[in-house]
């Protein structure tokens, strides 16, 4: 599985299958603070990510307005 990360952006490799929560918790992410992306499509923490999967991990961003 190739992730690729923001802020800073790197790529990394991950070996097999696996659900979001557990690819999260393999890199010590918090899901509250990240949006998962997988082949261009948002993806839930409990959806399934398959071996040959691209996914996209972002940052979530907030601001208002003054």
């Amino acid at each position: 599985m190739k992730i690729e990360l923001r802020n800073p952006t790197r790529t990394i490799e991950v070996d097999g299958a696996m659900s979001v929560t557990k690819l999260l918790n393999r890199l010590e992410l918090n899901s509250a603070s990240v949006l998962v992306i997988c082949d261009g499509t948002l993806v839930p923490t409990d959806a399934f990510l398959p071996a040959d999967a691209v996914v996209e991990i972002r940052n979530v961003i907030s601001g208002g307005a003054t």
